[in-house]
């Protein structure tokens, strides 16, 4: 069978990180895939279903540039595959700058 999806996935390995609003703690991981609607990635700790979250995705640094570029995130988890796979909606997005 034929698998068909809305959006093209990109299997992308890249630094993963949920930051939780009012808490210093953060749930970090790794991208497995990623696409215009979402993206699926593996975590430290469990993520309730159904949360809002905010998560940051940090990019591979080009040549030349002395900064890394993250991507900010606001989605909602969608489902949990062994205990520590999820996949998270990708609702609204903006990049950031680091420091050097």
């Amino acid at each position: 069978m034929t698998e068909q999806r809305k959006h093209q996935r990109f299997e992308l390995r890249l630094p993963f990180e949920v930051v939780r609003t009012g808490s210093p703690l953060t749930v970090r991981g790794e991208t497995k895939n990623v696409s215009s609607a979402g993206v699926f990635f593996t975590a430290e700790g469990r993520l309730p279903l159904g949360e809002s979250i905010e998560y940051l995705i940090t990019l591979p640094r080009t040549p030349g540039v002395p900064r890394d570029v993250r991507l900010r995130c606001v989605g909602k988890v969608l489902r949990e595959e062994h205990r520590s796979a999820f996949a998270a909606t990708l609702e609204r997005y903006e990049f950031l700058r680091e420091s050097a």
